[in-house]
């Protein structure tokens, strides 16, 4: 079946991104690359990039002209953090102005939530969109893994019929099964399917729940897994346990974001290399800022993404011979576990919740969940909601947690106070 989805797979690519594989063959000539090539391009792609959006991004051009910042002012990377940070925040009421006034023929609308608990909506061009793809290829050759290879997916839910029939023929076109839920059924089928899988992607939170329900129930065991690829969360060092035990691999990392486009792919060394080809990534009191090098629909330069990392010093050289920068750990990216009145469930269900919010009835919410005790939920808004979108956000809620959960609605509340310190979290457990 490997030949037929493979054909199957190629043609896709060659439809939607047929710019992939001139950026997948340019990566794997790059990935060979000397320290000082990769950093000589990567800066003649951000000064390229800071140019761009000074000349097509309106946005930019006015925050940076009241910073007193002129693109012909960068002439060294000290130069760069003269540009003033930019937040999601900004990146979502100016989402107009931040997009460019160029004309794109191919372009992928991409909505997104993420650890703000507000979601960013933005139009991604094709070129941006391949080179992503390519750059999460290239992580997978790493391990020798082709993407139309069999592989298992955790989540990501459509509940109407029609909704649910499209999935999965759409999965089976990609050659993947995902799982929905933990019912043991559901994860029997799951452990029986992943025999014939090379490799497994997901939720690195619910990647490690799966591990453990399939050790406790002794069920069976993948044997022939590449790769086991954990997005979206913090993998934390107790998920290796389980994953090798139930598939043989630990956990590894990719880091990224929608916006930013994938930073880092972790090396079968088990170091994070950053994508210098594609991003500029900078540290700076321990949170990154990273600037998109690709992307022209939605300039993303000097980006807060929200997330706090420790980076290896600048002579470390990673033992699988790459010379790409390595990021030594993502210290503020958490997944936590929310409890139901008899289940258990990734906290990536509440991106969901409002995700679909924004998808399926056009309704944009700032929110924080709150889990005081087991089975007990508080949404916290931060505005006032009419009785549509009231009623709406409870299908969303209802759909995914069932009557396993109860919860309260308050809204009007402060997510953002002045003065806060650390990083915002969208869910934040008292029960733990």
């Amino acid at each position: 079946m490997n030949g037929l989805h493979k054909i199957l797979f190629k043609a896709g690519q060659r439809w939607r991104n047929p710019s992939l594989a001139g950026h997948y063959a340019f990566l794997k000539r790059s990935e060979g690359w000397s320290r000082e090539q990769l950093i000589d391009y990567q800066w003649e792609k951000l000064l390229e990039t800071i140019r761009y959006a000074w000349e097509h991004s309106t946005f930019y051009r006015q925050k940076w002209t009241e910073a007193g910042v002129h693109p012909g002012d960068i002439k060294t990377p000290e130069d760069v953090r003269k540009i003033p940070v930019v937040s999601k925040q900004e990146l979502i009421h100016h989402n107009a102005e931040v997009h460019s006034d160029e004309y794109f023929g191919r372009k992928f609308y991409a909505v997104t939530s993420g650890t703000t608990g507000e979601s960013l909506s933005f139009w991604k061009d094709e070129n941006a969109d391949s080179f992503n793809r390519a750059a999460i290829f290239r992580g997978y050759s790493w391990y020798g893994v082709e993407p139309w290879e069999f592989n298992g997916y955790f989540w990501g839910f459509s509940f109407g019929f029609l909704q649910r029939i499209k999935t999965r023929v759409l999965d089976w076109l990609v050659n993947r099964y995902r799982l929905f839920s933990y019912r043991h059924g559901d994860l029997a089928r799951f452990a029986r399917k992943m025999q014939h899988a090379r490799y497994l992607e997901g939720y690195s939170s619910a990647i490690y729940q799966t591990a453990k329900l399939i050790l406790e129930h002794d069920l069976p065991r993948p044997a022939g897994l590449k790769l086991v690829k954990g997005t979206s969360e913090k993998i934390y060092p107790h998920y290796h346990e389980a994953t090798l035990a139930a598939f043989g691999q630990p956990v590894r990392s990719e880091y990224g974001a929608a916006e930013s486009g994938v930073i880092a792919f972790e090396c079968p060394e088990g170091h994070m290399h950053i994508t210098s080809e594609g991003v500029y990534v900078e540290e700076e009191n321990g949170e990154i800022i990273v600037t998109n090098l690709v992307m022209r629909s939605f300039p993303v330069v000097r980006y807060a993404l929200g997330d706090y990392i420790r980076l290896k010093p600048a002579d470390f050289r990673c033992a699988c011979g790459m010379e790409h920068p390595v990021i030594e750990e993502v210290t503020g990216r958490v997944g936590t576990t929310v409890y139901g009145k008899t289940g258990v469930y990734p906290s990536l269900y509440f991106y969901y919740v409002f995700k679909n919010l924004n998808k399926n009835h056009g309704i944009k919410l700032s929110y924080q969940v709150v889990q005081p005790e087991k089975g007990y939920l508080v949404f916290r808004l931060e505005r006032k909601l009419s009785a549509a979108e009231r009623k709406a956000l409870a299908t969303e809620i209802e759909a995914l947690f069932k009557d396993d959960v109860e919860y309260e609605l308050r809204e009007g509340e402060v997510l953002f106070p002045d003065g806060r310190k650390g990083k915002f979290r969208d869910f934040v457990s008292e029960v733990e």
